[in-house]
């Protein structure tokens, strides 16, 4: 059984978290499935399931509040509560970790409102088939339309156009890219968040990257 870490009970109502546009596939998708009602609910929203190798089998669930916040309390509720749903539900045989945490500074953009919300940075996309000659891209977020998204490039790169416009469905994976105007940026929205005003000059301490580990026992 998996052993619970602590939270306190909150009663939050059901957010409209927005359609993901990167989903996940195999047992991630089956995770991703049983446990995104049960976010939502909490009011949190789901960004993304992997199963990985890493310490045996790590069972990462990232997630976020509506507002793109994510406390080490919130990771804890988040654990307390999806732990006894996977246990029961049972999608994955063996042992493993389940993590909790926040998507990060560098997170991944799953949602289309993702990049909007950090349109101006940098971010690496990769299509799931061939596009504008290729299926890697990296560059500045420019606002598109609602189908597609903008991606002007940061980098020389001869034989491919510095402007590209890649169609949302079409986009298998996506994030930004640590920069020092992304980590000034986050700054002042985590910091503006937490005291309730509009984002000034001044920077506050780093945005919290949160996050919670538990050990699942299956037998």
């Amino acid at each position: 059984m998996t052993e619970q870490v602590q939270a306190n009970e909150a009663e939050t109502p059901a957010v409209d978290t927005g359609e993901r546009i990167i989903r996940e596939t195999g047992i991630d998708a089956k995770v991703a499935g049983i446990i995104e009602p049960v976010l939502n609910t909490l009011g949190f929203r789901l960004v993304r399931v992997r199963l990985s190798g890493l310490n045996g089998q790590t069972l990462q669930i990232m997630a976020e509040r509506p507002d793109g916040t994510m406390t080490v309390d919130d990771c804890e509720l988040v654990s307390r509560t999806v732990a006894p749903v996977l246990d029961v539900e049972d999608p994955i045989s063996g042992k493993y970790h389940l993590e909790i945490s926040s998507p990060g500074i560098d997170r991944p953009l799953v949602r289309k409102s993702d990049f909007a919300d950090w349109a101006g940075h940098i971010a690496k996309v990769e299509t799931s088939i061939v596009h504008e000659g290729r299926k890697k891209f990296r560059g500045r977020i420019v606002l598109g339309d609602a189908e597609t998204v903008v991606i002007e490039s940061d980098q020389v790169s001869y034989g491919n156009e510095p402007v590209v416009r890649i169609p949302f469905d079409v986009i298998s994976d996506a994030r930004l890219v640590l920069t020092d105007d992304l980590i000034r940026d986050a700054l002042r929205k985590d910091k503006a968040l937490r005291e309730g005003r509009i984002p000034g000059d001044d920077l506050g301490d780093a945005p919290e990257e949160a996050a919670t580990e538990d050990t699942a026992d299956k037998k």
